[in-house]
């Protein structure tokens, strides 16, 4: 069964996981999920790959404690191990050379964000990556962010980076004359939806992100 590798704690109730799981690692591409099953008893939980490495053969996943399964999925340490895990699902986000790209994220989505953001660099894009959290204390992969990409952060309470929403941010950019060929973004339901009436007025082909609950 695949054994939890490393534990880490992000921010008061999002977990960060890296699990061994070699053939997940080399074959999963940016957009895709896994779905796994914490205990003998437990619910199947969909989550997307925030991470992998296909050499080292391990995936990482990001999760927010916001139910019974996750809940119980952040009570397990380096060592254990994951009953059932399953992937890499899902259809691949589809990545080209498009030119500038804008990349937001809000919350825990940042962490979806992370492999698109990677592969869009990877493949000669240009990246501008904007982050939002209400607070400080809840925004995660910050640094993460920054190795691959320009970052613009800002919080609702301003404890942080502009203070305002990520749409403040993204006018400011088109306010100054910013143009992109393509954005993503994955977040909140509202985030998205006023985000993406921004880039659309903009004729900029956008993909968001749309997470239903996921049954067996």
């Amino acid at each position: 069964m695949p054994k939890i590798l490393k534990k880490e704690r992000l921010s008061e109730n999002v977990m960060r996981f890296r699990i061994d799981a070699p053939r997940i690692a080399k074959k999963r591409m940016a957009g895709q999920f896994i779905i796994l099953r914490p205990s003998t008893d437990g619910e199947r939980i969909p989550l997307t790959i925030a991470n992998a490495h296909a050499d080292e053969g391990w995936i990482e996943i990001i999760f927010q404690t916001v139910g019974k399964g996750t809940m119980v999925l952040s009570t397990l340490n380096e060592g254990d191990e994951i009953i059932d895990l399953a992937g890499p699902l899902g259809k691949p986000t589809h990545i080209e050379k498009f030119g500038h790209c804008l990349c937001v994220g809000g919350g825990v989505g940042i962490a979806p964000l992370y492999p698109i953001v990677k592969t869009l660099r990877d493949a000669g894009n240009a990246v501008t990556v904007v982050l939002g959290a209400r607070t400080k204390s809840m925004l995660i992969l910050e640094d993460t962010m920054k190795e691959i990409a320009d970052v613009i952060i800002t919080t609702d309470d301003g404890t942080y980076g502009t203070h305002g929403k990520v749409t403040d941010a993204i006018e400011t950019l088109f306010t100054k004359g910013v143009t992109f060929d393509a954005a993503f973004v994955i977040g909140p339901a509202m985030m998205m939806k006023f985000t993406t009436q921004k880039t659309i007025e903009k004729n900029i082909p956008t993909v968001a992100s749309l997470n239903p609950i996921m049954i067996d």
